[in-house]
């Protein structure tokens, strides 16, 4: 059985699978430095080491890029996600190594790229139907994809939040996912800083918690 692995390592591993699928090729130790603000290019070779020695990765040190990950499901049909116990704030490129572990799904249901999934807290989502520990998987939008009742992922304005997203002729009408907010009215629509829609939801029926582990399946 792997041993287990540092919070450094785990992010390690995650960013290694997830750039695989993506390139079909493993970064090198330089973009691994790089992704993770690792300097030094010995540093990142022990932590390679480290995988290895826990048996998550085979090495060739011959080869510059000469790692095959251990474990793992690398077929071609399915994509990588990452999965944020909080909406980012970033709206572009959310940083890999925040993620608290990686989804794999098909590609055909999985969204375009930048989807990622959020998992839902209660006192984020309740007012919405969502659960604790439902994974939201949002995709890319803006205010024109929007369609009455979508819930989205929105800035106004603060950080960005989950809310039901209608209109009122002119105006756009939110309601928060937390419970015994207001609606928000908002007059003037571009005020509205769309970040995304959700397009899934997966949830356990028998009131289990899905098992999250480094690159979760």
């Amino acid at each position: 059985m792997p041993g287990a692995l540092t919070e450094v390592e785990r992010k390690i591993l995650d960013f290694m699978v997830h750039y695989l699928r993506a390139n079909t090729f493993q970064p090198s130790i330089r973009e691994i430095g790089e992704e993770f603000g690792i300097k030094s290019t010995k540093t990142v070779s022990e932590h390679l080491r480290a995988l290895a020695d826990k048996g998550y990765l085979e090495r060739d040190p011959s080869r510059s890029r000469g790692v095959r990950i251990l474990g793992e499901d690398l077929n071609a049909q399915t994509i990588s996600i990452p999965c944020y116990t909080e909406v980012p704030r970033e709206r572009d490129g959310f940083p890999l190594n925040r993620a608290e572990s990686y989804l794999s799904m098909d590609r055909r249901m999985a969204g375009p790229k930048g989807s990622y999934f959020v998992r839902a807290k209660e006192e984020e989502l309740g007012g919405l139907g969502m659960s604790e520990g439902d994974f939201l998987l949002v995709e890319p939008a803006g205010r024109a994809d929007l369609e009455e009742g979508d819930v989205i992922v929105a800035r106004v304005d603060e950080r960005p939040r989950f809310f039901r997203y209608t209109s009122n002729g002119s105006s756009v009408l939110l309601r928060s996912g937390r419970r015994g907010e207001d609606v928000v009215a908002v007059d003037d629509p571009e005020r509205v800083d769309v970040r995304g829609r959700v397009t899934a939801l997966f949830r356990r029926m028998d009131g289990g918690v899905m098992p999250m582990s480094p690159t979760a399946h």
